[in-house]
């Protein structure tokens, strides 16, 4: 399934034939108050039966603005009522926000990003198995520890053959047991080994690469997934894309500075460590022959900001016609072995690459495929082979390509194995089961619901006062944030496990059938209606995400905590945090690329020809804002594949802003601590983006990932709401100031 808008560390979770992230990537990536709540859902249900009935838009949109204001009235913003008093002592702080953290030498006009977190930014050190530290990462860390918890206390049970708790604890307890590893050498591995070793034609490569078993392990120059297709939200899809590399993105081989050059001298060296730990044949001349391909696919993809334009990422194939349009790639051997024969359609999501990487697929011999797919294979599963292998990734993917010092506890690794952070994996939402009966309610996710309500409501009302949308757009943009789905914490309907195997003792083997099991649960309903109900992230999770081709927004259990939420801190710090992230992700559905989705879901231009230039104007306006960031001497933030990430932060601090003053019901907020409610909201906000990070992580992150450092998610967002220059009197001659007419405001 494919999604947009992942509020946190990485690019959107895809699971299916093949991944084109490569393995360091990956691991970088890897009773409210007040109303009683039946009278509360009944006055929504009136509401929304009025709505339904009326013809006019504008008469339903000014209702909707109106029962904000009711609402609020009434007490329905209950959540975090301004005027509520809180049961109990916020987790952080007196009132939510840690005043400690703050370094108040800094101007906030110049820095609010170290003014908010500055002192806290000096004091503390990253963990040392760690590449980056702050609000995400401590969470992350949390949901680990209670994860191996829960994890422990299972495996401590005698659990019913079969059952998830059985599966869970043999999966994780073989992942720990390294002894039993390191005896089967590479005995586990060697039928795969072999079998790459016989390859002798271009079209047995193809079986191998199209094979569910080997998929993962061979990332080649075409990549397969399953996804959504973006023209009819109803049905699955086969998407076929670029792949093949083993750095994080095309710039590690192309970009000639010097930090580049010595992680392409390592990895060189690294590719050579990996085949000889193997004893593979000629080591070092296969090593220059991977380097050398790996470059010619790089030089052949698209760069990152191209690849996002869902406009052109969407070019739809029969079989016949894909034969045609990269005639060298052995399709139907591919095919065959994934089980893909009868399917008729097929989505080409990067199509120049696609034909480029099919003919160098051609031209390069099959010797150097053999190379190329042991050493990915290696790589891919260098955690579950004998110590040597792990040790050595570890060596280049942590400490060269991310700085990280020491590799993590076995344990840490083995509840991300499971998908302790990450949707993708096979196991993540068995362990999800598991996780929300100890540590998310009922009672929780109803809290949060009534937050995501508001927000709506506060967004509904923006869209209706926008001076440069047509009535004729507006329309559209109100229906779509009027049907927008929203989930919250975890499924209503698990996944079921039944015919997943897993065995004590066998780390590699539980891993494989795991996959084996995901791609067969994937490819039986490629005939079937799409599952609206599943989830692209686990409920341990700490992120959040926006789906365009469902139109909807999900919040995993796990983001829903301190500093995010905390239903006794002050409201103004949780309608920056928690608000700013549901803004944030409500904010997908109209950045520059989910609003190419209507309210169904359906990519069309549903816009007028002048609401799009004038979008389109805004929109590149922030983007310039943006790339003239520049984190590391000679390293700037790409604005343009960062636009959908930064508008969404825009617009999530300025429509959460406005939910706050909603809440309070025209009642000036009391000051705390000499901070006023405004303040304190632009606080909270910041808050959630405070965080060190390494050097060499921030160059991954910059280089391949869709969000801009958190430096920028503050200071880049704060510095074009006017109500924040109001609340800390930001004036001409501070550094972050711009003039009126320069600041961005979209929605």
């Amino acid at each position: 399934m494919r999604q947009n808008g992942g509020l946190g560390v990485g690019r959107g979770v895809w699971t299916g034939l093949a991944t084109t992230l490569s393995p360091a990537t990956r691991s970088i990536v890897k009773g409210i108050y007040g109303l009683d709540r039946c009278a509360a859902q009944g006055l929504k249900i009136m509401v929304r039966a009025y709505l339904q009935g009326q013809d006019s838009m504008n008469i339903r949109t000014k209702l909707a603005a109106a029962v904000v204001v009711g609402l609020a009235t009434a007490g329905a913003f209950v959540a975090l009522d301004a005027g509520a008093q809180p049961k109990g002592k916020p987790e952080i702080g007196a009132w939510g926000f840690d005043l400690g953290a703050m370094d108040k030498s800094v101007k906030p006009g110049d820095d609010f990003f170290r003014y908010a977190g500055g002192t806290w930014m000096k004091n503390t050190k990253i963990p040392a198995d760690r590449t980056r530290w702050g609000s995400f990462n401590i969470l992350a860390a949390k949901s680990e520890e209670d994860v191996k918890n829960l994890v422990t206390e299972v495996a401590g049970k005698r659990n019913a053959p079969g059952s998830v708790e059985q599966k869970v604890a043999d999966f994780y307890n073989s992942y720990l047991d390294t002894k039993t590893i390191d005896a089967l050498g590479l005995k586990p591995f060697q039928a795969d080994l072999d079998r790459i070793a016989a390859l002798k034609t271009h079209e047995e490569t193809g079986r191998l690469i199209g094979d569910p078993g080997m998929a993962a392990n061979s990332p080649i120059a075409v990549g397969f997934f399953y996804g959504l297709d973006d023209k009819n939200p109803d049905r699955y899809a086969v998407d076929i894309l670029q792949a093949g590399l083993g750095l994080p993105d095309r710039d590690y081989y192309l970009k000639s500075d010097a930090k580049f050059a010595e992680t392409r001298t390592a990895y060189r060296a690294y590719i050579q460590k990996m085949l000889e730990l193997a004893k593979y044949p000629n080591a070092a001349a296969s090593a220059d022959a991977i380097m050398a391909l790996e470059m010619k696919i790089a030089e052949k993809q698209w760069p990152i900001e191209k690849q996002r334009d869902r406009d052109i990422s969407f070019a739809p194939k029969s079989p016949a016609e894909l034969k045609a349009f990269a005639p060298q790639f052995p399709w139907d051997d591919v095919f065959q072995a994934g089980g893909l024969q009868k399917q008729d359609r097929f989505i080409v999501r990067t199509s120049e690459p696609v034909q480029l990487l099919a003919k160098l697929f051609r031209d390069t011999p099959v010797e150097t495929w053999r190379a190329y797919l042991t050493f990915h294979y290696l790589n891919g599963q260098a955690d579950v082979l004998p110590t040597a292998f792990d040790e050595a990734a570890f060596a280049f993917n942590g400490k060269v390509l991310t700085g990280q010092q020491e590799q993590k506890d076995r344990w840490k690794r083995a509840v991300l194995a499971l998908g302790g952070q990450y949707g993708g994996a096979p196991m993540a939402e068995a362990v999800g089961m598991i996780y929300v009966k100890k540590h998310f309610t009922p009672q929780a996710k109803a809290q949060v619901k009534e937050l995501v309500d508001n927000l709506l409501l506060a967004y509904r009302s923006r869209i209706e006062k926008l001076e440069w949308m047509s009535p004729e757009t507006r329309k559209i943009a109100m229906r779509k944030a009027q049907t927008v789905r929203v989930k919250i914490g975890y499924p209503d309907r698990w996944r079921d496990y039944s015919k997943l195997e897993i065995k004590a003792g066998d780390a590699y083997g539980n891993r494989k059938r795991a996959a084996m099991w995901d791609w067969t649960r994937q490819a039986s309903r490629l005939a079937q209606k799409t599952d609206k109900s599943e989830w692209g992230m686990a409920p341990q999770t700490v992120n959040a995400y926006y789906n365009p081709t469902w139109n909807e927004i999900v919040f995993p259990a796990a983001i829903l905590q301190p500093p995010f939420f905390d239903p006794n801190a002050d409201a103004a710090v949780n309608y920056g945090a928690i608000g700013g992230v549901i803004g944030h992700e409500m904010g997908h559905g109209y950045d520059d690329q989910g609003a190419k989705s209507d309210e169904n879901g359906i990519l069309r231009t549903w816009w007028k020809k002048e609401d799009e230039d004038r979008f389109k104007v805004k929109t590149a306006a922030l983007a310039k804002q943006y790339s003239s960031y520049e984190p590391l001497p000679g390293l700037k933030v790409n604005g343009d594949f960062t636009s959908g990430e930064n508008i969404g932060d825009l617009g999530g601090v300025a429509v959460s802003y406005e939910a706050y003053l909603l809440s309070q019901k025209g009642k000036e907020a009391p000051v705390l601590d000499g901070f006023t409610g405004k303040q304190r909201y632009f606080l909270g906000w910041c808050q959630v983006w405070r965080s060190i990070i390494r050097d060499e992580a921030l160059r991954v992150i910059v280089t391949s990932d869709v969000h801009s450092p958190a430096e920028y998610r503050c200071n880049g967002s704060v510095r074009n709401v006017d109500a924040w220059y109001d609340a800390f009197d930001v004036k001409p001659g501070d550094k972050l100031y711009l003039k009126p007419e320069d600041r961005v405001h979209i929605w």
